[in-house]
């Protein structure tokens, strides 16, 4: 059996309520494929470095801000770049 088959017998045996996440899937599939640089992306060797001292520290420091709420919505952001 083909890889094709395969996956249709797949799509076949999803339940009704999952079909349109198959198709938003497969359709960014199909639109991203022939992207080069999303190919080296999903080629690329985990990152498998240890974490900084300042690395750790900048991500407990980003989740702080998160939790106290010190974030700008990203319209916020988009209307500060479109001024300068």
């Amino acid at each position: 059996m083909s890889s094709r088959q395969e996956l249709h017998q797949l799509l076949d045996q999803l339940p009704e309520t999952e079909l349109h996440v198959a198709r938003r899937f497969l359709e960014f599939l199909r639109s991203h494929s022939d992207d080069p640089f999303l190919r080296v992306l999903a080629e690329a060797p985990e990152d498998d470095e240890p974490e900084t001292t300042e690395e750790i520290e900048a991500v407990r420091e980003a989740t702080e801000d998160c939790v106290s709420g010190r974030v700008r919505s990203w319209q916020e952001v988009r209307r500060e770049l479109a001024n300068e």
